[in-house]
């Protein structure tokens, strides 16, 4: 029984080993004719290299048995074998080359493709997937493992037929020439295919953890590079070498476990072939002083034992490509055939240029199986509404905002842009009408006008000016010695935190988009600056229906309509003056954050 449950594990690893080979040739097809053109230059390298013993045996016979009965030898009859010889030299030579060549750019053609496959499915997922997959975990699948599938193509898909072909090629010859001895010398191969078949399961197993542990060693090393700062600041270097060296142990670890299998393959093989070559030399030495055989046929021999050889040694890396190669394949199209919870219909229209009226019927959602995030949401924004959404902290303010442009669809309930299901446009044309300014502002290592024209790379010079200059940037820009040209450092780190968020503003801004999000827009900004941003804001919200998200309510108390969410709820809903009067949540609000401020502005006003 128990044996019975390994060969069902042993038949279902196999299974999805070849499962993902078979794929990856698959995508290996699509170059055909280089595919074809490398099997050519294969065949014609085999069929010159198998010609070579045989000529050296007759070289070595027409100069062994003219000595051997006595007589002279004629070093005329030698030279049409060496130019044969060096013909078939060169022809191999050539045929080798292009078998090299072609291999080489149809590897790279495949990690082409894949590395754009990858790259553009990564591009067109929902946020949840970027939720589910760490930056530094996609990085590693993408270059690690695609170099792993490169080495494939290479060495298992090229080289691998090669070395078959070469070694029934040459065990049919020896089988042919002497099939005592021909057998003798492939006795040993049977032992061989069932070791190195065990060898690869195990080196496949062992590549997936390496590959697994080579991402989270990724991992660390972008959240350390990333977070210097944090590092820095509370003195952790010591705590982040400890924890690197450990998973850098790891992975050294894995690695020289997999190798040691690799090097015992070959160790064994290699054995096996001097034991084999031991027993041919004895038993072949034997049928030469019988005169069963000539010298040149016991050369000739040999020097195809030596090429049976070959295939031999190159088992160890092709068993080794096969392994990685499928372990990498997994990790691959589990990225690959990963579905985008956000998806457009098959018959999407276009957003032309939006009204602006935007409503929520009845919206819930969660992320994942997770607990509900928000619970029935009713909310409307009328073209050019202004519309504040205030609360607490985890509230769902700013869930609101990712759902309208569909970075996450819902789970219940409808969102409505002009009164269409937002499920009913493409993605771009709906992303198009609505300007983010999001709460945590990334921007791109460049220049400071592609950063703003980012999204709008067309826009004159002119228009990127005007944009800076109502997001309060452009007095900032003019003082610097490049101006726009200067470059940003990583995630924007030469500049401070009220200049990034009034550069992802200006951005926002020259989209010109009907609808705007401003969430929490004036979190990294002093308070001269706020009351600025809002200033040249008023302008720019000006026929626009927009959506503000802040904690802090003096940005807010000025809109046409205050929402007030706790625990994914709207639990008030009215302008400044209306939901004072109520008393609930946002007068408390109030009277803890703007009441201060009012009458310390009284008491300067007079």
């Amino acid at each position: 029984m128990v044996l019975s449950s390994k060969n069902t594990i042993f038949g279902l690893r196999f299974c999805e080993f070849m499962q993902h080979i078979l794929r990856i040739i698959k995508i290996a097809l699509r170059y055909k004719y280089r595919l074809t053109f490398a099997y050519l230059s294969t065949i014609g390298a085999i069929a010159a290299y198998i010609f070579l013993p045989k000529l050296f045996g007759q070289a070595i016979d027409s100069v062994a048995e003219p000595i051997l009965a006595g007589g002279k030898v004629e070093t005329g009859i030698l030279y049409p074998c060496i130019l044969i010889i060096l013909g078939l030299s060169v022809i191999r030579g050539g045929m080798s080359y292009f078998q090299t060549y072609l291999s080489e750019t149809l590897s790279q053609y495949v990690s082409y493709d894949l590395r754009n496959s990858f790259y553009d499915h990564v591009q067109h997922q929902s946020f949840a997937f970027h939720d589910k997959h760490h930056t530094g975990n996609l990085m590693s699948r993408a270059i690690t493992d695609v170099e792993n599938i490169r080495m494939f193509i290479n060495m298992g898909l090229v080289r691998a037929p090669y070395f078959i072909a070469l070694f029934i090629i040459v065990a049919a010859i020896l089988i042919s020439m002497n099939w005592k001895l021909g057998l003798l010398s492939a006795s040993f191969m049977p032992i061989v295919a069932i070791y190195t078949s065990s060898i690869r399961l195990k080196m496949r197993a062992l590549w997936l953890l390496v590959q697994e542990k080579m991402a989270e060693l990724s991992i660390i090393l972008q959240e350390n590079f990333s977070g210097q700062r944090v590092v820095k600041a509370f003195a952790s270097e010591d705590h982040e070498e400890d924890k690197f060296e450990i998973k850098n142990s790891e992975v050294s670890d894995l690695f020289v476990a997999a190798e040691k299998l690799r090097a015992s393959s070959m160790s064994f093989m290699m054995f096996t072939f001097m034991v084999s070559m031991a027993l041919i030399i004895w038993y072949g030495g034997q049928q030469v002083m019988n005169g069963a055989m000539t010298p040149g046929e016991l050369a000739a021999f040999v020097f195809y034992l030596q090429i049976l050889a070959l295939p031999v040694r190159m088992a160890g890396w092709v068993v080794n490509a096969y392994a990685r190669a499928a372990s990498a394949g997994e990790r691959l199209f589990e990225i690959l055939d990963a579905p985008s919870l956000v998806e457009e219909t098959s018959n999407a229209v276009t957003l032309e240029k939006s009204q602006g009226h935007v409503k929520f019927e009845n919206v819930s959602f969660a992320y994942g199986d997770g607990k509900p995030v928000l619970r029935n949401i009713n909310l409307e924004a009328k073209p050019g509404e202004i519309v504040a959404l205030v609360g607490p902290p985890g509230s769902g303010k700013s869930t609101i905002a990712n759902l309208l442009p569909r970075f996450y669809d819902v789970s219940a309930g409808a969102i409505k842009v002009d009164g269409v299901n937002v499920k009913e446009f493409t993605l771009h044309s709906l992303r198009e009408n609505i300007g983010m300014v999001q709460q945590d502002v990334f921007l791109f290592t460049t220049s400071l006008k592609e950063n703003i024209k980012y999204g709008r790379e067309n826009a004159s010079d002119e228009q990127m000016e005007t944009a800076s200059s109502i997001a309060q940037l452009a007095d900032f820009v003019e003082g610097l010695e490049d101006g726009y040209d200067t470059y940003v450092g990583e995630r924007g780190s030469t500049l401070s935190g009220g200049q990034r968020q009034r550069m992802s503003i200006a951005r926002a801004i020259l989209l010109d988009p009907p609808i705007l999000v401003l969430d929490d827009s004036t979190s990294s900004v002093d308070a001269n600056t706020e009351d600025q941003i809002k200033a040249a804001m008023d302008n720019s919200m000006a026929g626009r229906t927009t959506f503000i998200i802040a904690n802090r309510l003096s940005t807010v108390h000025s809109a046409d309509k205050i929402v007030v969410l706790k625990d994914g709820r709207i639990i008030e809903e009215g302008s400044h003056e209306e939901l004072l009067e109520k008393g609930g949540l946002y007068n408390e609000i109030y009277e803890l954050q703007l009441r201060p401020q009012d009458e310390l502005s009284s008491e300067v006003s007079k």
